[in-house]
């Protein structure tokens, strides 16, 4: 990897609201210079539809490219879809091409073509729908990059959410908060807090999974049985690591200074950090050996089309991912 070179950014589910939010960064001179994996017709005809004066370019998709490119114009490494593109119509026959896509973007980072990656939404139901089996970018970009264990981290501002669990069903979330599982999203959230946002030794602020952190172990076994002796073990390493304490109240000033906070699950840390900054929010995959940021929202096919779709998150995802590759 290298900051001469350009960032690469997938612009998602193709129905989505991905392209014109891809299409808006090309208006800006605020940032760094990029490329963009999606089809350059869907690209051109959406720019047509929203009133967008943006000239699409075709680049290769091999070889090293130039970082910049000019005010107005969205560099674009083709992938067409087979399947013409409707605003909030997804196709299943796109799905293919759609992750194609994305694994010629993580190949791209491996390889040190492009400096990072930036995504913007793809819909899981309609990949899994194509017969693709997938759980999410986060699952998907290890499988394709070879990382042990991903760990999902929001931010918003100074507040940075990790999930100890991704993309499960509530029912399945207290068999996987193992021993051997916190232990391995502690060690990668330490170690990115340190290497990505140097921060020499972090603060971080685990949750309990049950209400009130389990009240001793009446409201459940998991806070004591699991989580606090794995809090232990780390605190006798000299790490400044502290829980579990309840969800509700970890969030708040009472808790103390935090660097970063450790969620059990999804929609356990996720509302508090959307309503603190949605819209500007980024997401982080931690424990890659790329850098990935991406936007805090979805595909939005209700908006597809209309202009309607603000890229504040886009625009703060591709900043982050140029300042976790600054130079250090």
């Amino acid at each position: 990897m290298s900051a001469s070179a350009p960032l690469v950014i997938t612009a998602g589910e193709p129905a989505g609201i991905g392209p014109e939010l891809c299409l808006a960064l090309a208006k800006r001179n605020d940032l760094p210079g990029f490329v963009v994996v999606s089809d350059p017709a869907l690209l051109r005809t959406r720019a047509a539809q929203i009133g967008l004066d943006v000239t699409v370019t075709e680049v290769a998709s091999e070889g090293n490219l130039p970082c910049g490119g000019t005010a107005g114009e969205l560099r674009v490494v083709p992938f067409p879809f087979p399947a013409t593109v409707e605003c909030g119509r997804p196709d299943t026959a796109n799905a293919g091409t759609l992750l194609d896509g994305l694994r010629h973007a993580v190949d791209g980072c491996l390889q040190g073509r492009y400096r990072a990656l930036v995504t913007a939404p793809l819909h899981k139901g309609v990949i899994n729908d194509a017969g693709i089996p997938f759980s999410g970018h986060t699952e998907f970009l290890a499988e394709c990059s070879g990382a042990a264990l991903p760990v999902m981290m929001l931010t918003a501002g100074e507040l940075r959410i990790a999930l100890a669990t991704t993309h499960l069903p509530l029912r399945d979330v207290p068999d996987a908060i193992t021993a051997e599982r916190l232990r391995s999203v502690l060690r990668v959230l330490l170690h990115d807090l340190r290497s990505r946002f140097g921060i020499a030794q972090p603060e971080v602020v685990v949750c309990g999974l049950n209400p009130h952190a389990g009240e001793g172990g009446h409201l459940g076994s998991e806070d004591t049985e699991v989580i606090a002796p794995v809090v232990a073990e780390f605190a006798a390493q000299g790490e400044q690591v502290r829980g579990p304490l309840p969800a509700d109240t970890a969030v708040t000033p009472a808790s103390g200074h935090k660097d970063a906070i450790l969620a059990m699950y999804h929609d356990q840390g996720l509302p508090v950090l959307k309503y603190e900054g949605f819209g500007e929010a980024v997401n982080i995959t931690l424990g890659l050996p790329i850098v990935r940021t991406s936007v805090d929202h979805g595909t939005a096919f209700d908006l597809a089309g209309s202009g309607k779709a603000e890229p504040g998150s886009l625009v703060a995802a591709v900043k982050m991912a140029a300042k976790l590759t600054e130079p250090r």
